[in-house]
């Protein structure tokens, strides 16, 4: 079976599903247990499962022949299977994770964009090419305010705080309510400007960009939200090793999401200690 023909047998049999391992492992309800019944790992990785949650694989090598074996072991079970009605019960609120109602949804891809040593090394190659991906919830009255033509002081110290970070090799500690030297993000006539400096109080860790983007609206509702943050990063934490020496270009991207995509109901990294503290 060749790639393609594959691709087309999971279209047709397979739902994909992206979650944040940290809130599936922790939720107590139907939802957590249907995922910690075949993540036994407990990790990251891909697993494949039937809708009755017996697990049919899982993989967390980064080799693409691996993902492959993967895929044709899943494939070759030859159960159809109703999933089994939903067990009765309240949700387990601190851990699942929902937009703010009404408001929006933006896809966030963070990218080094030079500054690193060269390497023959396959992985630290891959290292060094990673995007960071995460997401941005705009509250309902922030959403408002941009349909307006106005931007929302809240809104740029969300994507200052939580947002400006290199987790392009690692999940990126959070930048501290003090470490946020200056936001300035202005909207006008559609046009997106402004600049950001976070750093640490050691100062062995910090961001200094422009913003620029565009934030167009239609009879109240925002069509278009791009927007990238450029400049100079410096630094690393525990769990971002092998930053490039000193200061190196990074940016981030911010695009509006549909909320039709699976991937887009992950919640946003930040959004995992303190709900209210993300969206305050």
């Amino acid at each position: 079976m060749n790639d393609a023909e594959i691709v087309a047998l999971l279209k047709t049999k397979f739902v994909p599903v992206a979650v944040n391992v940290v809130f599936h492992q922790h939720q107590r309800d139907a939802e957590g247990d249907f995922y910690r019944g075949f993540a036994t790992e407990g990790g990251q990785g891909l697993y494949t499962c039937r809708a009755d949650g017996k697990r049919l694989g899982y993989t967390n090598n980064r080799v693409p022949e691996r993902t492959k074996d993967l895929l044709h072991r899943t494939l070759a079970d030859p159960q159809p299977v109703v999933a089994p009605a939903a067990k009765a019960g309240p949700p387990d609120r601190w851990w699942v994770r929902r937009p703010p109602e009404g408001g929006l949804i933006a896809n966030v891809t963070s990218k080094v964009l030079g500054g690193y040593e060269k390497s023959d090394n396959l992985w630290r190659q891959a290292a060094q090419n990673s995007l960071g991906r995460d997401h941005l919830w705009v509250r309902r009255d922030e959403r408002e305010a941009l349909a307006r033509g106005e931007f929302p002081p809240s809104l740029a110290r969300r994507i200052a705080r939580f947002h400006l970070l290199d987790n392009t090799r690692g999940s990126a500690s959070l930048w501290g309510k003090d470490e946020v030297k200056s936001v300035d993000v202005t909207l006008k006539d559609g046009r997106v400007t402004g600049t950001v400096h976070v750093e640490t109080a050691s100062g062995d860790q910090g961001y200094k960009a422009e913003i620029r983007g565009r934030v167009e609206a239609a009879e109240g509702r925002v069509t278009c939200f791009d927007l990238v943050a450029r400049g100079d990063f410096w630094g690393e934490t525990q769990y971002t090793q092998g930053a490039p020496p000193g200061k190196y270009p990074f940016a981030v991207a911010f695009a509006l999401a549909s909320g039709q995509d699976e991937a887009d109901k992950v919640p946003p990294e930040a959004n995992r200690s303190d709900p209210d503290e993300y969206l305050r």
